[in-house]
């Protein structure tokens, strides 16, 4: 009796095995798409080379759409008590996860000298959005800074010289005026320079307030400084520049379509995220460079992008295995690849002493222009409450851009309404 219960028990076993060997830990993972290229392509190849390396557990990207998209989604799920086990989301959503109690930081998970050292291994300008209250809340992934794109051919036909951007705002302005054409009935065919003023206005702007001198918040997203003087002063050339100068094209200028612009010649010069470095050398059909934005009083330009978050409704076991890929993903050769297929700065220095990006860069120097940038490159943008006082901020600048508000007043309504929104925070 006993020997056929273990015959039993051992066939039994050996029937439901496969079953056991085939279990696996799923981990959804939110990611936005957010600018041109085939990032979609590229994370589902990550998410099959992860999965073949760690057989145990299935990546489960769900493509969320725009950032904006994205963080609705999430919050979405959350309250809906299926959120996902992992998401990019913008490092300025950290305070809004906190404040919502969706995400839990990485620390705990910190438990080897190897994982502290990958840690470390950050730069240290991407960090800011992604560590506060001495916690780490987020990793740097999908990141980037304004950058300053322009076309060659266009500047040789203008007299400039293709091989020297324009350094300060004295001569962005100077450059876009020999840059802006007309035809004869006196329209314009090109204008000079093109900022993008929806999608992401704050962040561009932002750039400008860091240039005249000042940040737009505090570090622990409880203040916000959109009145100061400086402040107004970028806002005050941004609209020169359409208003004074007629070298930027009047209204709002859309996110999305700036780049098509630039690819069809509309536009000679153009501020938008180095994470469309790959999308503009795949289709422009000009020679062009990438600049440093030029300085007001000082250089500067926010970073910006993504980080990886780690909900707080997710098993032990799923976070481990988030974890394990979030690391996977960051090591310097992916992350050094990553930023090669996508423009995107290699959020790690170690990155850039890859054979391969040492070859990328070499060939195409344009790939270094946001990292160097980093020196100069502040925080981005991020309170608690963050979207409805980025809101009061954008709301701002498209009075002042379309005329409805002077800079003046247009900064000091956007400071009264983030005081109010802020003022239980403190």
């Amino acid at each position: 009796m006993f020997r056929r219960f273990r015959q039993f028990t051992f066939a039994a076993l050996v029937a439901i095995a496969p079953s056991i060997a085939l279990a696996q830990v799923e981990v959804p993972f939110y990611y936005p798409v957010a600018v041109g290229g085939p990032i979609t392509k590229i994370i589902d190849k990550l998410a099959a080379d992860f999965e073949k390396d760690n057989p145990g557990i299935k990546l489960k990207p769900i493509y969320t759409g725009t950032y904006q998209d994205s963080i609705t989604k999430a919050l979405t799920a959350v309250k809906s008590g299926e959120p996902p086990v992992t998401s990019i989301l913008l490092s300025t959503d950290m305070y809004t996860l906190i404040d919502e109690d969706a995400i839990v930081p990485f620390d705990d998970l910190i438990k080897t000298p190897e994982d502290r050292a990958w840690l470390k291994s950050f730069y240290p300008a991407f960090m800011e959005n992604s560590q506060t209250g001495g916690k780490t809340w987020g990793i740097p992934f999908q990141r980037s800074t304004v950058v300053l794109y322009y076309n060659k051919e266009l500047f040789k036909e203008a007299g400039l010289d293709p091989n020297k951007p324009p350094q300060n705002w004295k001569e962005q302005v100077e450059y876009a005026q020999k840059l802006t054409r007309r035809d004869a009935s006196g329209n314009v065919t090109t204008w000079g320079i093109q900022i993008p003023s929806s999608g992401f206005p704050y962040w561009l702007f932002q750039s400008l307030a860091i240039q005249a001198g000042t940040n737009l918040m505090n570090a622990s997203g409880t203040q916000t400084y959109y009145d100061r003087p400086e402040v107004i002063e970028g806002l005050q050339y941004w609209v020169d520049r359409v208003k004074k100068y007629k070298v930027h094209p009047e209204g709002i200028v859309e996110w999305g379509t700036t780049p098509k612009d630039f690819f069809e010649r509309k536009v000679a010069m153009m501020w938008t995220t180095t994470g469309n470095l790959t999308n503009v050398r795949n289709n422009a059909k000009f020679d062009f460079g990438v600049a440093m934005l030029p300085a007001g009083k000082q250089r500067g330009s926010p970073t910006g992008g993504g980080n990886f978050y780690l909900f707080k409704k997710s098993t032990p076991a799923q976070r481990d295995a988030a974890f394990k890929f979030i690391k996977w993903v960051t090591t310097p050769e992916r992350a050094a690849q990553w930023g090669i297929d996508t423009g995107y700065v290699a959020v790690r220095a170690d990155a850039w002493d890859t054979p391969a990006m040492k070859a990328y860069v070499a060939g195409f120097p344009a790939a270094a222009v946001a990292r160097d940038q980093l020196p100069y490159a502040k925080a981005e943008l991020s309170t608690h409450d963050n979207q409805r006082v980025t809101k009061a901020l954008n709301d701002g600048l498209q009075a002042a851009l379309t005329g409805t508000k002077t800079p003046d007043a247009a900064m000091k309504d956007a400071q009264r309404e983030a005081e109010r929104l802020l003022r239980s925070f403190r």
